[in-house]
């Protein structure tokens, strides 16, 4: 009688949030190990793994076609295939595509396991002056301004910073709304470019960030101190 064949696994690697340097030893061993890696890009995927010399069949998970890559990622992990999950960049799955796929593979008891290494917002808060014993992660807001505006709102008397997350070439109308709804005195800290030569970590008053990076698109964190609203 031939065995029964054991599930495969899918492993989180974290990848480089700019810096191509910032990738683990463990992170290089599992990508040259799986039998395939799963992308948001081709592009961005093929280019990390030919920088580290790796080739791999990639298939892609993104926004546009998740609930049709799962079932193919699904039947393979169940016919022993292993994966790794990459994002564009960072750690996967916190603000990228493949939360659905973990919640099926946790209802299927198929291994999952994290490769832990860059992400922007445990490299901002490492070095965020502000008290973080406790905060709130927002993430990305609505794309809408009224719906933006109407969420802020509703944290304006937080105890708490508050972590938003959102596209570069958003930066500027942010730093709008935020000075709308807590003031333009409000103390903020942005961490843009992060592991980049155009690095630039500022902590100022909202209305100086704006001023200092108005029309500018980066890659950002930004993070508002308990909320104190000074018009």
């Amino acid at each position: 009688m031939t065995p029964e064949k054991s599930n495969g696994k899918l492993f989180i690697v974290a990848t480089p949030i700019g810096h191509p340097e910032d990738i683990t030893l463990r992170a290089i061993k599992v990508l040259q190990q799986v039998d395939e890696v799963i992308c948001e890009e081709l592009s961005n995927g093929s280019r990390l793994l030919k920088s580290l010399q790796i080739s791999k069949p990639l298939l892609t998970l993104n926004e546009h076609n998740e609930d049709e890559m799962i079932q193919t990622v699904l039947v393979k992990l169940m016919e022993g295939k292993s994966f790794a999950l990459i994002s564009d960049c960072g750690t996967p799955v916190f603000a990228d595509p493949g939360r659905h796929l973990l919640q099926l593979l946790s209802e299927m008891k198929i291994p999952v396991s994290p490769i832990p290494g860059a992400s922007s917002l445990m490299a901002a808060i490492s070095v965020c002056p502000f008290n973080l014993q406790k905060f709130l992660f927002l993430g990305f807001l609505p794309p809408k301004s009224e719906q933006r505006i109407s969420l802020l709102k509703r944290y304006r008397s937080t105890d708490s910073p508050i972590i938003l997350m959102d596209t570069p070439y958003r930066l500027t109308r942010l730093l709008e709304e935020i000075i709308k709804v807590f003031g333009k005195k409000q103390q903020v800290f942005l961490a843009a470019d992060l592991t980049l030569e155009k690095e630039e970590i500022v902590r100022d008053t909202v209305e100086e960030v704006y001023k200092k990076v108005q029309n500018k698109k980066k890659e950002f964190i930004l993070i508002i101190d308990k909320p104190t609203k000074r018009i």
